[in-house]
């Protein structure tokens, strides 16, 4: 069996605002906006995606899964996020290369150092 990874699902009381938050945050695009769902691509056909689904409840511990995202240049890429609200967070990695951060709904991702080739 061949499976093609389409999107990352992540459960928001504001889809909208959240998913917004990530196109701008990723110069992503939006492929799909309603009140419960927010989907954002890389390009509109590009794949895999985030795709940002309602639910009632805000988030109450640490999240499990969590994005790793590899830069050319860490400072910047850290630099956008927060610009746009993200806040810096220890989720207890002591002293790492990477610098984790949470969007404005807490969901941890992390930015590492320079991209390998």
């Amino acid at each position: 069996m061949t499976l093609e990874w389409e999107q990352v699902i992540v459960h928001s009381v504001d889809p909208v605002a959240l998913g917004q938050w990530w196109t701008e945050a990723l110069g992503w695009v939006v492929v799909h906006a309603s009140d419960d769902e927010f989907e954002i691509r890389p390009a509109p056909d590009r794949l895999p995606g985030s795709d940002f689904v309602r639910v009632d409840e805000n988030k109450t511990a640490k999240s499990r899964p969590h994005l790793d995202f590899r830069p050319d240049d860490q400072a910047a890429e850290v630099a956008r996020p927060v610009a746009h609200g993200a806040q810096h967070v220890y989720i207890g990695q002591g002293e790492q290369s990477w610098v984790v951060l949470a969007d404005t709904e807490v969901n941890e991702f992390c930015v590492g150092g320079r991209r390998r080739l």
